[in-house]
């Protein structure tokens, strides 16, 4: 683990000088949703960035992006692209096996990156990748948007002015009653690397060590199944071939920290809940409680609860501010950003709850 593990949260980052020329240049890697959704649709709103290049495994699909933003020529090889349009910064938005190829080619070529989660399949790939990032001088952000809504922001605020004394229970859930993905490749291992502990389950352990500050960890257990995936075929999202479902629809997991606190983690794809989905973190401090999703701060009373902080409704524009971040990042703003070197701790904690599920055992890491 890298030494900043144990030492709290820090912001950490590359600026970038401020005799850069705008606008930024930026190219996009994977012609996907998330590509359009969230990355080009930011973009497409600043004056001071321009779209110049989209790549996709699949030439028409990257073309169709194109046109659909006015955005001037259209790719198949990523290496090629790069080499030839020269672009400021890179969005990464390719499935999870090609983050560490396009990631460390955009940073050879000298861009910045935003690549999404989660960094890489595995701890070694997203520590290179950290390592390239820091000699190249550039900023290589993950998007783990969830810590960048307001509701975050305020808990984390909580948190280091001792609202909450000190936090020794954590409940993270990313849970879905049948919601495995009908599209792309969300159920391939090969090329995901997993379920729904590395697609939605990241997010809420992102967000919670977050607000946490990171704290060092002492040991990993978790349990992981596939009873459903692989006999139903229809959901919340569609259908998909569940003889092809080789990853886990659950998996639950206990992280003990060094300072005696644990975070409880349940991820789901597919869960007998009687919710459709629970995406949310809580945090239970010696003076006070909270629930992240709208930010809720708490107490008791002589058996009555009583309300300290309360946002009514939860902050929906995450994926704008983690994207506004990283842009101001790179223009030399002082801001935070999900940087490479928290992405390592992210990818390995990923990776012992993944080995910890698979041995049966507990995975140490201190």
């Amino acid at each position: 683990f890298p030494a900043s593990f144990g030492e709290g949260f820090r912001l950490h980052g590359f600026l970038m000088s401020a005799s850069t020329p705008l606008p930024l240049r930026v190219a996009i890697i994977g012609a996907g949703q998330v590509a359009d959704k969230v990355h080009a649709s930011y973009y497409a709103t600043r004056s001071d960035v321009q779209m110049v290049a989209v790549m996709d495994s699949r030439l028409e699909q990257a073309q169709a992006f194109a046109e659909r933003y006015a955005i001037p020529s259209a790719w198949q090889d990523a290496h090629e692209m790069l080499q030839e349009v020269k672009p400021d910064v890179v969005s990464v938005c390719s499935p999870n096996r090609f983050h560490f190829e396009h990631v460390m080619a955009a940073l050879e070529a000298g861009c910045h990156v935003m690549c999404e989660k989660p960094p890489a399949m595995t701890p070694q790939q997203a520590d290179e990748m950290c390592i390239a990032a820091r000699k190249a001088g550039r900023v290589l952000a993950y998007d783990f948007h969830h810590r960048f809504a307001l509701d975050t922001q305020l808990l984390r605020d909580a948190v280091m002015n001792g609202t909450l004394g000190e936090i020794y229970f954590t409940s993270a859930q990313a849970l879905r009653r049948c919601g495995v993905p009908g599209w792309g490749v969300f159920t391939n291992k090969s090329l995901q690397g997993g379920g729904p502990l590395i697609d939605i389950g990241i997010h809420m352990l992102d967000a919670a060590m977050y607000v946490l500050g990171f704290p060092a960890v002492k040991r990993v257990t978790a349990h992981s199944f596939q009873r459903l995936g692989n006999r139903k075929h229809t959901g919340q999202f569609g259908e998909w071939d569940p003889a092809q479902f080789t990853v886990e629809d659950a998996l639950f997991g206990t992280i003990e920290f060094c300072n005696g606190g644990i975070l409880r983690l349940d991820t789901s794809f597919a869960l007998n809940i009687r919710e459709q989905s629970i995406m949310n973190v809580s945090f239970c401090g010696e003076k006070a409680g909270a629930t992240l999703f709208p930010a809720h701060i708490y107490n008791d009373e002589a058996g009555v609860l009583q309300t300290l902080t309360q946002r009514e409704e939860a902050d929906d524009r995450r994926h704008q501010r983690s994207m506004d971040a990283f842009v101001r990042h790179v223009l030399g703003e002082s801001v935070m950003i999900a940087d490479a070197e928290q992405g390592l701790v992210i990818q390995q904690l990923v990776a012992a709850l993944y080995e910890a599920a698979e041995t049966g055992e507990s995975v140490t890491l201190c």
